[in-house]
């Protein structure tokens, strides 16, 4: 869906990732699976060839990770954007990993039926980008309601992600 979305593959299951300095990360996939795709009930496919050559790359820096998880009705999820408020200010992230000594934000997002999640993941990029260039709508909201967001949670976390 990424893809018919106008996205282009970088790598669907395995990622080589490599440090290009002291701040970035590169991933690419391994040249003997590059531009394919398992699609569970069709089989394997080639991107490249189905979608043409605009819909794959070679290289991306890696700017985020996205943590899918189960839906989980007793985990309580962020809905605001706020949970990285207190990490901004202190110009970290609140949740992240750590690749090759980097790290990389992540964000977790739960997985249900009926959830659209190539918008859902399109989104999450969208907005990681506009953070990154200084906007967050929750601040924006909460600032035009006259909250005061020093009140928001503390909390930095580090994942530790099976990758």
């Amino acid at each position: 869906e990424l893809i018919k979305r106008g996205h282009r593959l970088i790598a669907d299951d395995a990622v080589e990732i490599r440090r290009v300095s002291a701040k970035s990360l590169v991933g690419q996939a391994p040249s003997n699976i590059r531009h394919f795709i398992e699609l569970r009930g069709i089989g394997i496919i080639n991107a490249r060839r189905i979608f043409g050559m605009g819909a794959v790359k070679v290289t991306e820096k890696i700017d985020m990770m996205i943590q899918l998880e189960q839906w989980d009705s007793e985990k309580v999820y962020d809905r605001m954007g706020l949970e990285n408020e207190y990490a901004d200010r202190m110009g970290i992230d609140s949740e992240y990993t750590e690749i090759l000594g980097i790290k990389v934000p992540v964000l977790t997002i739960p997985v249900k039926p009926g959830r659209n999640l190539a918008v859902i993941i399109e989104v999450a990029a969208m907005n990681n980008r506009q953070k990154k260039m200084g906007y967050n709508a929750a601040r924006e909201l909460l600032q035009g309601l006259g909250m005061d967001l020093s009140l928001v949670d503390e909390q930095v976390t580090k994942r530790d992600l099976d990758i």
